[in-house]
């Protein structure tokens, strides 16, 4: 038999095939999680986990026994008992399941990262879960549950954000009500305690509850950290505690982060300049006196802005541009194209509870390659509003999975302008409908040398690939870092642009190409990502991918 090899070019990225139905469509996944999934995480045994606070009464998920043993009965102080319901599920998505989980302290508006060996560390929350710190390991077996660590942090972290660091296996914690420091998650010595930031106490607003909590934080990729808060930026290096880059603040007035709930996202990095162009842009959030207003039951329109700045180099300003509608507490997910969703939220008022109106239905796409007003598509709408308490994160098969929403201290049906939700959906983009398919590389296999399935930095790894018809000229390769997901935020969410050596397709339509694996943890922080082929456009599903310091 003859084979017949056709050499190509790996290039970039392509804005995407042209075609019908380019707003996408909406899937209906699950009529009841029974558990508002405030807080969303992706696993990489394709599960999602979800989570909402314990200490809000019950949930609509009840058990028929604690997690202590002991049997839940339909007695009147059972049914009220909040430690009869869950409080945490794993979705499956290929069985399109839930299961309960364990919670055993308050992990209500808390944050989370990946660990190198895929572990989630989930630090914070309310009460007595604000020092805490929780581990969940997956498993193939679904077996596997919350484990709550013996060492606390050292200060309270209720509206904190955490990010993982390049230092294998470091994740650093930042801010929380009335708390302005930073820690390390784990401590390098006994005695080590949280760091002082004047720049949060700068940033706090103590009229309008902080407007600088959950701080927008991104890793750039000379191992410094990007911190944003209420309007301001700097550059921050952990190692000497020192501020290295004061950022010009965001043009407009108004506020970005909680409660004021903008979004923020740290735009693909490119192989092509060595990964040392660093691109993050902000949207949306509130107006000033937005929080104080809401509690008046006067609804202030939110923000249209959206600001990007690259943060490396010399030149730091901030380029704006406007969204088609104004827009709070909304989420910002990296497609494998490239571009950025935006999904979720309101269009007037702020976070907190009943402190929102006028429910953004509209996804938006934004395309960063685009010339300036171009960048903005209106998709299709929902019927479902996701306001506050509402989260999103990418899947694997190339969907988006949306669910929560519960602007209500506990879970109110009845009665109430946003009734809490419970619903799960699926946001499908327009590329993955059939009509791609014959463009749509499958049947991805990642090729490991020896034992070790994690791969190195800096080294060459080989991928496998089918295509039905001959490759785009636009074919790229990606590398994307799923994030903990909560309250507007997608923490340590990353997307890479991988460099592809060299590649051939045979004759039977079966590709074969080496990739270059990212240059250092500064770039890629150890752990797993998920790899996509994208051809002129058009994603394959994604695999699970491993890269480690060797």
């Amino acid at each position: 038999m003859i084979i017949i090899l056709f050499l190509l070019v790996c290039v970039g990225f392509s804005d995407g095939a042209n075609g019908i139905g380019r707003k996408g469509q909406w899937q209906l996944l699950l009529k009841n999680t029974g558990v508002v999934s405030m807080h969303m995480a992706l696993t990489y045994q394709n599960t999602v986990i979800m989570f909402d606070q314990t200490e809000a009464g019950p949930s609509n998920y009840q058990l028929r026994k604690r997690f202590n043993g002991s049997r839940c009965t339909r007695s009147h102080h059972d049914l009220m008992d909040s430690t009869c319901y869950a409080h945490s599920v794993e979705y499956d998505i290929s069985a399109n399941k839930v299961r309960p989980l364990r919670l055993d302290t308050d992990p209500w508006c808390s944050s989370g990262s990946f660990l190198s060996n895929g572990t989630l560390v989930q630090t914070g929350g309310y009460g007595k879960g604000a020092k805490r710190v929780r581990f969940y390991k997956s498993c193939g077996n679904h077996q596997c549950d919350w484990v709550q660590s013996k060492k606390s942090l050292s200060d309270e972290r209720w509206y904190a954000s955490s990010q993982i660091l390049s230092e294998h296996d470091r994740v650093v914690v930042v801010g929380g009500r009335r708390v302005f420091t930073y820690e390390f998650v784990p401590k390098i010595s006994p005695g080590e305690k949280s760091f002082n930031l004047p720049f949060l106490h700068q940033t706090n607003d103590r009229n309008s509850r902080g407007n600088n909590l959950y701080p927008f934080l991104h890793l750039s990729s000379d191992g410094n950290l990007f911190i944003f808060a209420n309007r301001d930026s700097i550059l921050l290096n952990l190692r000497r505690n020192r501020v290295i880059k004061t950022f010009p603040r965001i043009q407009g007035k108004g506020s970005r982060n909680y409660p004021s709930s903008g979004s923020s996202v740290l735009l693909p990095l490119d192989h092509k300049d060595n990964f040392k162009k660093v691109e993050v842009m902000v949207c949306g959030g509130s107006a000033t006196g937005a929080f104080k207003a809401a509690t008046k039951g006067t609804f202030l329109e939110g923000l249209r802005s959206c600001g990007r700045m690259v943060i490396t180099g010399n030149k730091n300003k901030w380029d704006m541009e406007y969204m088609p509608n104004p827009r709070l507490l909304h989420d910002m997910i990296i497609l494998p194209t490239g571009n950025i969703l935006i999904i979720n939220g309101a269009k007037h008022g702020c976070a907190g509870y009943d402190n929102a109106r006028n429910a953004s239905l509209e996804p938006y796409l934004y395309s960063p390659k685009k010339r300036l007003g171009k960048r903005f598509t209106i998709l299709k709408s929902t019927k479902i509003a996701r306001m506050y308490h509402s989260s999103a994160t990418l899947l694997p098969d190339g969907r988006v999975l949306v669910g929560g929403g519960n602007p209500h201290g506990r879970y109110s049906f009845h009665n109430v302008a946003y009734p809490t939700e419970l619903r799960l959906q699926a946001f499908v983009p327009h590329y993955m409908d059939r009509t791609y398919h014959k463009w749509r590389p499958s049947n991805l296999t990642i090729e490991y040398g020896g034992q070790n399935h994690a791969i190195g930095y800096g080294k060459e790894f080989k991928v496998r690939f089918l295509l039905r018809k001959r490759p785009s000229n636009e074919m790229g390769f990606i590398a994307y870092a799923p994030p903990f997901t909560t309250h507007a935020f997608a923490m340590n969410q990353r997307m890479l642009k991988l460099r592809c050596k060299r590649m051939a397709r045979r004759g039977d339509g079966w590709v074969d190409a080496v990739l270059e694996a990212p240059p250092s943890p500064h770039v890629a922080p150890s752990g797993y990502y998920l790899l996509t082929v994208v051809n002129g456009g058009i994603p394959s599903i994604s695999q699970w991918i491993q890269f480690a310091h060797a």
